[in-house]
């Protein structure tokens, strides 16, 4: 480019980079590839247990060079590569070229005759690099030779990291140029070797280290010109075809996205117009930040709704303590998620270092806008937030993602399978997932993840909800001694249910008060009319004597309520709840003390409940729920000893939360 003069920022520039850009994916991703790696080389090339190193090629391969890097990328989602160009235009250009397929690029090249060619400032970068774990690419004889003579910069680096060098030759169907480096230019439809030896360790004190680069390079392309004898075992060949990229794992629904977003903010408006969207930060669900980047390192972790939200705020937390300096930006799709974020910042010491914000619908242009703005080291996405353009954007831009309590329902699974090619781009932009349960796990691993954390549900580890003791207190002295049931996070259609059971069991108890706590607090004025008019907590209004049902439509107290029950029953699990149900955390009530009791529909915490089967009954009717609270009323030391002994099984299973929260700190590095 710098022979034609033209700018880095000029439309032909532009035009220039897509038309190459467009030609190398066209060639490479049509040739078939094989690589020859040395056992001792494979791990440094894909970063395997925190090792890395720098890959060496001579400069005449460099069109070849993304190949390989994606391979490495493909097998290890996480891992980071950076290749040294020059800071010239050529050079800017070569950056522009593979900035889309996930490789990262550092300017600078050696200093010579006086002139100051970023040498120095590259080389503190590549130090930087490699320090954090990322694997650096140089041509030793670039950006203008003399051909296949190394320079002595990388002996220097080698040695200031203390790092390997792996010597890379590759020999493939091209057209060769008559330029300084005698470039080869791949053709399509060709065939195509990498020949990786074995790593050697050159340093500034090792004598001819940059002699021995040069032989050992040199060696690399004639082996990969001759084809390796596999029958040694000298090698571990992989075959391998380049895919056609795309940042998003379906080109479909990314155009489908793009069609339809010049109708979202209608939807957005309505959607505020019904008390969904908060008017002054909707423009955050199209990409727009409300809130000014912080320096330094920052993770992004997202929750869709409050059960995700409540599960991933102790994680989060736990990452704060262990990565100090850094900051959390939580992004929430919900309203009332948004506000339990809030709610959490006032009640802890977070506030200054966790930021929320809406997260953008997943139109590929808003996904771009919000990962511009705020540059995230990492992204940590919580159970089955699958949202294709956002991962892959993260992925194109080297923004390593990870999904926490991973979640696979059997009919999730099954429309998945309907559309393997997507799934398995998608399970590809995963660096790792740490799968909710065993049955969630064999779901990503059929889908195609080949990371899985150990299983593990991290609603399992949370801290007990909050409790306010001075409200607790008032409560108590307002209630006396009037034993109290408790409906916890019910959802459209159970709430008949409940208030019927409530009815029949006041039979044997009189005095008994229902709770009603909805899911969604906005609910609260339906529940209330179906109780007959019942009063509300988010009126200020308290329960009299003769009042049977109290409605709790407030946010964030359901700890205090689970402290004032008896006995608690578990919502979004009977048949008749509108949206299928699926059931919520049983550990919360458990650990505040109060027995708990479910309806049938628990698939979305199946295991979870299968542990708890001796403890925490099934019920499927009004007069199931009635006979079970008038039971507990009336055995007061019967659900005290059940409580305990579901206390133990909790107990019984180890803490994962702090394995995940340093795992996100080391993949989060910057």
């Amino acid at each position: 480019m710098a022979r034609f003069g033209l700018s880095p920022h000029s439309s032909l520039h532009r035009v220039c980079v897509g038309l190459v850009r467009s030609y190398l994916q066209f060639a490479l991703s049509t040739t078939h590839w094989t690589f020859y790696i040395t056992p001792e080389a494979f791990p440094l090339l894909i970063g395997r247990n925190g090792t890395n190193g720098i890959m060496a090629f001579w400069h005449e391969i460099l069109p070849a060079t993304p190949v390989l890097c994606l391979w490495a990328k493909a097998v290890s989602p996480g891992l980071r590569v950076k290749v040294l160009i020059s800071r010239n235009r050529d050079g800017r250009m070569i950056a522009d070229i593979i900035a889309p397929w996930g490789i990262g690029t550092i300017a600078g090249s050696s200093d010579t005759r006086g002139k100051n060619k970023g040498g120095a400032a590259a080389f503190r970068q590549m130090r930087k690099a490699l320090l954090a774990g990322e694997q650096v690419v140089i041509t030793p004889d670039g950006p203008r030779g003399p051909r296949r003579v190394a320079q002595p910069g990388m002996a220097a680096l080698a040695g200031a990291v203390r790092k390997p060098v792996v010597p890379v030759g590759a020999y493939y169907s091209g057209l060769q140029l008559n330029s300084w480096d005698k470039m080869v230019i791949p053709l399509p439809f060709g065939k195509g070797r990498f020949v990786c030896g074995s790593p050697i360790d050159i340093g500034k004190n090792t004598p001819d280290g940059t002699a021995l680069l040069a032989e050992t390079l040199t060696k690399q392309m004639q082996a990969a010109a001759e084809s390796p004898d596999t029958t040694s075992g000298a090698y571990h060949v992989f075959k391998w075809g380049m895919p056609a990229h795309s940042p998003a794992p379906s080109k479909v629904w990314a155009c489908v996205a793009t069609l339809i977003a010049p109708s979202l903010p209608f939807l957005l408006r309505s959607r505020q117009r019904q008390g969904k969207e908060i008017p002054e930060r909707v423009r955050e669900k199209m990409g727009f930040a409300s809130r000014k980047r912080p320096k330094g390192k920052l993770v992004w972790f997202h929750a869709a709704s409050v059960g995700e939200v409540l599960s991933i705020l102790p994680l989060i937390a736990g990452w704060l303590e262990k990565d100090a300096g850094s900051t959390a930006l939580v992004t929430t799709g919900s309203v009332t998620g948004a506000r339990i974020v809030a709610q959490y910042q006032v009640n802890h010491d977070v506030n200054m270092r966790m930021i929320h914000q809406f997260v953008p619908l997943d139109v590929p242009r808003w996904g771009k806008r919000f990962l511009e703005y705020w540059s995230p080291h990492a992204a940590v996405f919580t159970e089955s937030e699958l949202w294709p353009n956002l991962i892959g954007q993260c992925r194109a831009n080297q923004i390593p993602v990870a999904l926490v309590n991973g979640r696979m329902s059997a009919s999730s699974f099954k429309a998945w399978q309907k559309a393997p090619g997507i799934a398995k781009r998608l399970m590809a932009s995963f660096s790792w997932i740490a799968p909710r349960s065993e049955a969630d796990a064999g779901h990503f691993k059929a889908l195609g993840c080949n990371s899985l954390e150990p299983t593990g549900d991290i609603k399992a580890y949370a801290q007990p909800l909050p409790v306010d003791e001075q409200s607790l207190k008032t409560l108590q002295r307002h209630i006396g001694q009037r034993p109290v049931f408790l409906a916890a996070s019910t959802h459209v259609g159970e709430d008949e249910t409940i208030i019927q059971a409530a009815a029949l069991a006041r039979k044997k108890v009189p005095d008994l008060l229902t709770l009603i706590v909805p899911r969604h607090p906005e609910r609260g004025a339906e529940i209330s009319e179906l109780a007959s008019g019942a009063p509300r907590r988010s009126l200020d209004k308290l329960p009299e004597y003769s009042e049977p049902v109290w409605v709790c439509d407030t946010l964030g107290e359901l700890g205090l309520f689970y402290t004032l029950a008896n006995c608690t029953f578990i919502g979004n699990s009977l048949p008749s709840a509108q949206n299928g149900g699926g059931g919520h955390n049983p550990f919360e009530p458990i650990r505040l003390g109060c027995v708990a009791s479910t309806g049938p529909c628990t698939h979305n915490f199946s295991e979870i409940f299968d542990k708890l089967e001796s403890v925490v009954p099934v019920l499927t009717t009004k007069n199931d729920i009635a006979e079970w609270v008038v039971s507990q009323v009336a055995e007061p030391d019967r659900s005290a000893a059940q409580v305990k002994h579901a206390q133990d099984i909790i107990q019984q299973h180890s803490n994962h939360l702090d394995s995940l929260a340093k795992k996100i700190m080391m993949f989060g590095a910057p």
